[in-house]
């Protein structure tokens, strides 16, 4: 203390924060974790649905409702404004259906799951300029619980079932010519299984065979220029019913989700294409299967899908920040 000539007296104090506070405040100036957040909720609770990005907002597409029922809804969300709105609504209703945009329009191939004789080959192709559905040549059979990726203007389905068999089927639609063709099989046939793309190539990874009982860790790699199929290291766990579309981000695949008799997985793993590696990450928040993840930027948006094994539904929006800082 410093008695001033003018009477007046000065206090300086010193206030030392303990550790646990100051590393608190630090945190929250910045983070080096990866983190997950929550959304709006998507209006019409949903599972076993299909979604895609187009023009930078989430598509979600079709699936199951709260009572059970196969359902023709699209609804649209815009992380932007993070409002969801209703478009045009699907020709018909359609779950275990696979979705996937490019040159912008949206692609809605096959579906169905649980009525084998009631399975659909139909190709739905969204404009959004025109806010209309138009129908694309149909696929050779019928199928569902299928998985579909463009690549270089080409779409490619791969998986899922028919009315007998679980399907090794990949193929190959080009829209210039509205005109389907064979493809390499995948070395493992499955349903339910998810996939993604990264450096032109397509990544197909864990799926069932014949059931939730018999998940599988496939992870198998395509390469339309060789029209060739390599396999890579299995994942961690065995998940099929798992998230509709796996996640490339800084070329890496994040994997969501999926059930088994036993319960829903909330499992977060990352596959690194360069190493040919796996690792765990954050797990999801709540626990599912059927839904949908897709990313725009470095946001990976996880939405939909049912809590309990078999027919349960959500309206859940949980987002994955993949980027740290």
């Amino acid at each position: 203390m410093k008695l001033l000539a003018t009477g007046i007296l000065i206090i300086v104090v010193i206030i030392i924060l303990p550790s646990s506070i100051y590393k608190v405040a630090l945190s929250s100036l910045s983070s080096t974790e990866l983190y997950w957040t929550t959304g709006t909720p998507m209006p019409t609770a949903r599972s076993e649905i299909a979604g895609s990005v187009l023009n930078d907002k989430i598509y979600i597409i079709g699936g199951f409702d709260d009572d059970g029922r196969s359902t023709s809804i699209v609804e649209v969300y815009d992380p932007i404004t993070g409002k969801w709105n209703q478009t045009t609504s699907l020709p018909q209703p359609l779950d275990h259906t696979a979705a996937a945009s490019d040159n912008g329009k949206l692609y809605v191939v096959g579906g169905g799951y649980l009525n084998r004789d009631t399975l659909s080959d139909k190709l739905y192709i969204y404009d959004p300029i025109t806010n209309n559905w138009t129908e694309g040549a149909s696929l050779p059979t019928p199928r569902g619980a299928l998985t579909a990726n463009f690549i270089n203007g080409t779409l490619y389905v791969t998986g899922g079932v028919d009315s007998e068999n679980t399907l090794t089927s990949t193929l190959a639609y080009l829209p210039s010519l509205d005109q389907w063709i064979e493809k390499a099989p995948m070395p493992t046939a499955r349903e339910h299984l998810t996939s993604a793309v990264v450096d032109d190539r397509l990544y197909v990874i864990g799926g069932r065979t014949n059931g939730m009982a018999s998940n599988v860790d496939a992870n198998e790699v395509y390469d339309p220029g060789t029209d060739k199929w390599t396999i890579l290291e299995p994942m961690p766990s065995k998940r099929g019913g798992l998230s509709s579309a796996a996640i490339a981000v800084n070329q890496s695949i994040y994997v969501f989700g999926g059930e088994q008799p036993t319960g829903t997985f909330n499992n977060n793993e990352k596959f690194d294409v360069v190493s040919d590696t796996w690792t765990s990450e954050i797990s999801m928040p709540t626990a599912r299967h059927g839904l949908v993840a897709v990313a725009i930027d470095k946001m990976i948006y996880v939405i939909g899908g049912g809590p309990q094994p078999g027919g349960s539904s959500s309206s859940l929006n949980e987002i994955f920040n993949t980027s740290k800082g």
